[in-house]
């Protein structure tokens, strides 16, 4: 009878106790959420399709070594052979700048009424000289360099473009001649009549292109030497 009384007692002390489990609720997570209630999840990013190896990295920096700086070089000394002349291998920008400059076009872009549609990288070459035209000092006279161009599509071709004193996007093409840079088009130049600018208005015209990096011989500790 005691026995009967003791387990019919231990049932019901389980049963209270599993009611009382219920009525708490789950667990809290003990883990901090660093975000503030409500803000969404940090999306993650995908590598883009245009990402290398290390290996084809390597690969492209060493044909580079092979089939270019030698030639630069020899050219280099014939021109000046009493002067060292060392072939740029890289040209750089701080991460700030770049950030700054995205920020920049899209919003001259926006303001123009007008899509980003690439960046074009154009090689470039210093002048053996002290100065650029408008004046600034040449940093690295006779080294090779970059300059980037944002582009707009035009009847579904890529064109380099700037701002003009209008606040309108105009062709650089246009700007700079028929022999000038971009692809040719007569039915462009037909449609986009009105881009050709006022070269007197240049002074007041916003480029939108991007250059004075650091450029010079490989950096030291070189990455892929």
């Amino acid at each position: 009878m005691k026995n009967n009384r003791k387990n019919t007692i231990a049932f019901l002390g389980s049963i209270l106790l599993l009611a009382s489990s219920c009525q708490q609720g789950p667990k809290k997570d003990d883990t901090t959420d660093p975000r503030t209630p409500g803000e969404p999840q940090e999306e993650v990013v995908s590598a883009p399709s245009g990402i290398i190896t290390l290996a084809e990295s390597k690969s492209l920096y060493d044909n580079y070594t092979k089939n270019r700086v030698d030639m630069i070089q020899l050219f280099e000394m014939e021109r000046k052979p009493d002067e060292k002349f060392v072939p740029a291998r890289f040209s750089d920008f701080d991460y700030a700048t770049i950030k700054q400059y995205i920020a920049f076009i899209e919003q001259e872009a926006k303001e123009a009424k007008v899509d980003i549609s690439t960046l074009r990288i154009y090689f470039a070459n210093y002048p053996d000289k002290d100065r650029f035209p408008d004046g600034d000092k040449v940093v690295h006279p006779r080294q090779n360099s970059i300059f980037i161009v944002p582009t707009m599509r035009v009847d579904s071709m890529d064109y380099g473009f700037y701002i003009g004193a209008d606040g309108k996007a105009k062709l650089i093409k246009n700007a700079v001649g028929e022999t000038g840079i971009g692809y040719k088009s007569n039915q462009v130049e037909r449609s986009e009549a009105g881009f050709v600018p006022s070269l007197s208005s240049t002074s007041i015209d916003q480029s939108l292109n991007l250059n004075h990096g650091s450029s010079g011989p490989p950096p030291y500790p070189d990455d892929f030497d």
